[in-house]
């Protein structure tokens, strides 16, 4: 926002009126040619019609998607909805910057005779069917104008037979699913910021798809905003769209700038629409770092013993581990003796520091690489952290802290240069005077933080905690990166939905405490568009996937395995969440880890390109994931029980194919591309691979 606006209150989640949301033109589509005064914008694949009110409708090609509606519209403070202008003008140009070449239209028009709008949409060559969205409202009254809220880019995605679906990049308390059917009565705010004491933050994206055409919605800010991105189950489609609560007053002449948007329509699910967007905002500075190779090595992690582990548990386990193919060892919760100070827990490490790092040795000596858990920016109520230092909490409007639920402690202020240099200073002790070779960077409030009023931090806005996150965890990132080139830095904020901006600060992202298969599924072909079709993202503890052992899902979707096993027994302190018979690592468990383990060693999927268009994990039935690797097409399909013919999608034209079933080895006959069909019957999943049979090639 130009500073020159005076703002009234700070940004807060504000449920918008019901009828600010709820407003949806009447007016039928239409042609352009019966909207005189309007203007028409496209490069081919997208088409916005525009009328002389500026409402709008969304084509894909010549194929209407959504009605003609006022997309944009602002919210006065006496509830009253602008959704009018008066089309004035229009220009374009030929434009050519980070994207690449392009073409620029520029709308403007009136309302009530003291709005102007102004609607800049640009066209890229080499993303076609998007369209970036800069819109600014400016004051040319001559009294002040109260605004309490807006909306940008809404459109109805218009009803088809066999539904929708959605992605949202939001986050909340209940971890629910990031894809979804759009159901009768459907509605998700998706606000960007906390949607709970310690959740919030995500990817500021938001997609709605039917079978045969997609809408997609989102910011290409280089920083978080605090915006919402509604989907909301209408009579006739689909909603979705970019909407502010922010309450602004615009002095005569003053201008309100919002987010830049963007609007694509395509086809399948969300994989393309988000690659599209990792891409532009790669070009825009924000992208994952480089990959170390031993990122994607598999892992055991200590968890299975909780808290109240001992040393000697974990030593003993590690040949276990060591033997089945895994080579991270991963040291949980539980070595400090609090969260904030971060002080070596004596009760295990009598010698603090010395045997921390002796640990380390120990883990190396077993042919293992040893990574620490860590939670940033928590702090306990009685450390010594939080009496000698508490100007470091991020504080509200009544300087209340910020709590952090499943510690019960509280939020420090990412923003703040002693914070930042604080955790710099642990990540110093860790890596390079213990020697661990990683880092797990765990807990729910890590993704988003709520705007900060703490005086003592003399902010600008209260809003830079939320936007300087990225640069903390980035500080973090780099100062591992300086004294390990090929450390691995691990961000999981348990349950969150992935905050995109953080990106650039992990070279690993788990599966984040998964609440299902499909959550490993579906989060694992988020990732793959997000960071990159070979994105090194892990399926988490196998223990938490359907029935705990579920190894299928995240090989399936070219995810690192990973498992929490206790050997050759179990904690002496089992909770309520263990599966039948705790963790222990069984004979006949010993036999299946073993054999996934030695499967995803051989194959490294993970380091495959991710097919993500090949099937829509919405619709297609049944469920179906495909990996590109050393020539070879490797094919996952879930399903509670399947008994019929399923699609090898992508094969090269006229080339033949040995296919056998990955995990059995059993062959399951030939086939030629680039579409093929098996009849195969299976319960929950089949593992397909398609090796070319020499002698063939593509046509």
């Amino acid at each position: 926002m130009p500073s020159a606006v005076t703002r009234r209150g700070a940004i807060a989640e504000l449920m918008a009126g019901a009828a600010f949301l709820a407003a949806a033109a009447t007016t039928p589509a239409r042609l352009l040619a019966d909207t005189p005064g309007g203007a028409c914008l496209s490069d081919g694949t997208l088409t916005i019609d525009v009328d002389a009110a500026m409402h709008s409708r969304i084509l894909k090609r010549a194929q209407p998607l959504t009605a003609m509606e006022p997309s944009d519209a602002l919210r006065l403070d006496d509830q009253r909805i602008v959704d009018r202008f008066l089309l004035l003008d229009r220009t374009q140009e030929a434009v050519s910057d980070a994207h690449g070449a392009g073409r620029r239209h520029v709308l403007r028009g009136s309302a009530e005779g003291r709005i102007e709008k102004r609607l800049t949409v640009t066209f890229l060559d080499r993303y076609p069917g998007l369209a970036l969205i800069e819109t600014r409202y400016r004051n040319t009254g001559d009294a002040p104008l109260a605004i309490a809220g807006w909306r940008a880019a809404t459109h109805d995605l218009l009803d088809h037979p066999d539904g929708a679906w959605t992605f949202a990049g939001a986050s909340y308390p209940d971890r629910r699913d990031w894809v979804q059917p759009v159901k009768p009565g459907f509605q998700q705010r998706n606000f960007m910021g906390m949607n709970g004491s310690d959740y919030g933050g995500g990817t500021p994206v938001a997609v709605v798809w039917r079978r045969d055409a997609g809408l997609a919605v989102g910011h290409v800010e280089t920083v978080p905003r605090l915006v919402a991105l509604p989907v909301a189950a209408q009579p006739t489609g689909t909603r979705i769209g970019m909407a502010g609560d922010e309450a602004v007053l615009l002095a005569p002449g003053e201008t309100l700038t919002l987010s830049t948007a963007f609007v694509m329509v395509h086809e399948g699910d969300h994989f393309h629409p988000l690659d599209v967007y990792r891409r532009l905002m790669a070009e825009r500075g924000i992208a994952a770092p480089a990959i170390p190779e031993a990122s994607y090595a598999p892992i055991w992690c200590a968890w299975g013993y909780e808290r109240d582990f001992t040393t000697q548990q974990i030593l003993a386990t590690l040949p276990k581990a060591k033997s089945l193919g895994l080579e991270w060892a991963v040291l949980d919760d539980g070595w400090q003796a609090s969260e904030g100070d971060w002080k070596v827990d004596r009760t295990k490490f009598p010698r603090g520091d010395a045997d921390m790092k002796a640990f380390a040795d120990r883990i190396k000596a077993a042919g293992m690489k040893p990574r620490l858990w860590l939670s940033p920016l928590a702090v306990d109520p009685g450390t010594d952290l939080l009496r000698d230092h508490p100007d470091m909490l991020l504080l509200d409007r009544d300087g209340a802290a910020q709590n952090i639920s499943w510690w019960n402690s509280f939020t420090l202020c990412p923003a703040y240069p002693p914070v930042v240099d604080f955790f710099r200073g642990q990540v110093r002790r860790i890596l390079a005077d213990w020697g661990f070779e990683g880092l797990k960077l765990d807990g729910q409030h890590l993704n988003g933080v709520a705007p900060c009023y703490n005086p003592a931090h003399h902010h600008a806005r209260p809003e830079e905690s939320y936007e300087k996150l990225q640069d903390f965890w980035k500080a973090l990132y780099d100062e591992a990166i300086a004294i390990n080139p090929q450390a691995v830095i691990e961000i999981c904020p348990c349950g969150d939905s992935f905050a995109f901006h953080n990106l650039p600060a992990m070279n690993n992202t788990p599966a984040s405490d998964p609440e299902s298969s499909w959550q490993v599924r579906s989060k694992g072909k988020t990732f793959k568009a997000l960071m990159g079709p070979s994105a090194p993202f892990s399926g988490d503890h196998v223990e938490l996937s359907d029935h705990h052992d579920d190894f299928a899902s995240s090989y399936g979707v070219g995810a690192i395995l990973s498992t929490k096993f206790t050997w050759p027994k179990d904690t002496d302190h089992p909770t309520d969440k263990l599966p039948p018979g705790g963790f222990v690592l069984t004979p006949a468990r010993e036999t299946l880890w073993r054999k996934w383990i030695a499967l995803y060693r051989a194959r490294m999927l993970p380091k495959g390109e991710y097919l993500g268009h090949l099937y829509d994990i919405g619709f297609d039935k049944p469920e179906a994931h495909a990996i590109a690797k050393d020539g070879r097409l490797h094919y996952a399909f879930f399903a509670e029980r399947w008994d019929a013919p399923v699609s090898l999608r992508g094969l090269d034209p006229g080339r033949r194919y040995r296919l056998t079933d990955a995990f059995t080895g059993h062959p399951l006959g030939t086939a030629e591309g680039p579409v093929a069909t098996l009849p195969v019957r299976f319960a929950h999943a089949l593992l397909v691979e398609a090796t070319p049979v020499e002698g063939t090639s593509a046509a």
